[in-house]
């Protein structure tokens, strides 16, 4: 199943990343069928690019750089526009999604100015915290899409994730993995960590300090856990996906990232915003650690306040 129609903005500056991004966009299938008719439009992908006012010289490399992205895509027989934009990019960007409200936005993770070492660049970063769209951040090399993890904790802003998947166009033979991730056991008499927002450090409901996590209440968790899995599976086979499941234990970004890691995945798609600080174990704080650290592409599904 190739999913609904889309319309996709894709953010370009000619780094390594962008082109890995362009790359993705070219293996989906978003591309107008042969015989397609009006009444079956097909995805429009539109490429922006953003000339900062104090480099106007860029003007020609900029515009040669909508054309030659134009070009790859249109070889993939995709519907391509173009647009420049003028300003500062995550201003501009996030101005110019407010504005044209696209079903997702795709851009590389780092740009052509991004400092060694960091693994996030400004922009990205900037649109993860600021745009009210999907946002797929691509990082190199990219060598397909073939697993994907989907990882979900029960809120409504993860099952808009999953539900966001489900409709997703995808190559086929895509495999899909769901992810619930339970939280650490906690046993009498170890030290405790105290919530403090500023670490985002958990701390377990009182009654779990005093007594420690019981064998009952761990079984509980896991047929919890493998419930909303069992929920989450059957909508995406639902909608034509290949999925499995997985149930996870311990601290909810770092088993995700390592999971993906072992397991080779090639996309971890997350919703923006997880349950209470003391119940939900997908925070906001945790889709932004799978931003900045997983070493793949990454899917933030944004839910509306």
């Amino acid at each position: 199943m190739n999913g609904s129609p889309m319309k996709i903005t894709l953010a370009v500056d000619g780094s390594e990343h962008s082109w890995a991004a362009v790359k993705l966009l070219q293996d989906l299938p978003v591309c107008r069928s042969p015989g397609q008719t009006p009444d079956k439009p097909a995805s429009i992908i539109t490429v922006v690019t953003v000339l900062i006012p104090r480099n106007a010289s860029d003007y020609a490399s900029r515009m040669d750089l909508l054309e030659k992205t134009q070009a790859a895509l249109k070889e993939k027989n995709a519907c391509v526009e173009s647009e420049l934009l003028v300003g500062y990019p995550a201003e501009k960007l996030v101005e110019y999604i407010e504005m044209h409200k696209p079903a997702l936005i795709v851009l590389g993770a780092k740009g052509l100015r991004a400092t060694l070492g960091i693994l996030l660049g400004g922009v990205a970063q900037q649109l993860v915290e600021y745009a009210s769209c999907p946002l797929l951040i691509v990082r190199p090399p990219y060598v397909g899409l073939r697993r994907i993890l989907s990882v979900v904790d029960g809120s409504q802003s993860s099952i808009n994730a999953v539900e966001f998947l489900g409709n997703f166009p995808m190559p086929s033979g895509t495999k899909i993995t769901v992810a619930h991730v339970l939280p650490p056991v906690y046993l009498p008499g170890y030290p405790i960590p105290l919530y403090n927002p500023s670490t985002e450090a958990f701390l377990p409901p009182p009654q779990l300090i005093e007594m420690g996590m019981t064998a009952r209440q761990e079984e509980e968790e896991e047929l919890e856990g493998k419930e909303l899995l069992g929920k989450m599976k059957h909508l995406l086979e639902s909608c034509g996906k290949q999925c499995g499941t997985v149930l996870l234990r311990g601290d909810a970004a770092s088993e995700i990232i390592d999971y993906a890691r072992l397991h080779e995945v090639d996309l971890i798609v997350s919703g923006s915003r997880g349950l209470s600080q003391m119940r939900g174990w997908l925070l906001g704080s945790v889709s932004r650690k799978l931003v900045h650290y997983a070493h793949c592409s990454t899917l933030v599904v944004k839910t509306p306040e």
